[in-house]
């Protein structure tokens, strides 16, 4: 997880990990898997698949600056290329599986491996981006969710 992660924005995943651990919210997102795991096998030359979850699906009040939600099903033994999103905080927990997203920092990679597994501590499964941050997943030999 992001070195640079302050009070508010770890009580922030806090509030978001229980709101995905919810029954209610995990139903809404496996029903998403399902749709974007069909994608997948249709398209084969795809390294993932998405798909919005609208905010209302969630049981629990999401916090009003958290404007979207997306399931993300990445593919096994691929990378996802760089990105960045100038405008938005991107915050994603390892839903399934396990992988290392990675942010640039300076002029190098800095690896920040996640996994799945509720019982490891927060920061083994969440990852916070800020704004404008070059980032990327690189998937081993499993297909990898995460919202």
């Amino acid at each position: 997880m992001s070195s640079s992660l302050n009070a508010h924005e770890r009580k922030l995943l806090e509030i978001l990990d229980d709101i995905l651990r919810d029954s209610s919210s995990a139903a809404a997102i496996d029903s998403i898997v399902k749709r974007g795991e069909q994608k997948l096998v249709q398209r084969l030359d795809a390294v993932m698949a998405w798909e919005p979850v609208p905010l209302d699906l969630y049981r629990n009040e999401v916090p009003a600056e958290i404007r979207s939600s997306w399931v993300f099903i990445l593919r096994s033994n691929a990378t996802t290329g760089a990105e960045r999103h100038p405008n938005s905080h991107q915050r994603m927990m390892s839903y399934r599986g396990s992988g290392d997203f990675q942010v640039m920092s300076g002029d190098r990679w800095e690896s920040n491996f996640l996994v799945s597994d509720p019982g490891t501590p927060l920061q083994s499964r969440w990852i916070s981006i800020p704004p404008d941050t070059w980032h990327q997943a690189v998937v081993p030999g499993q297909n990898w969710v995460v919202v």
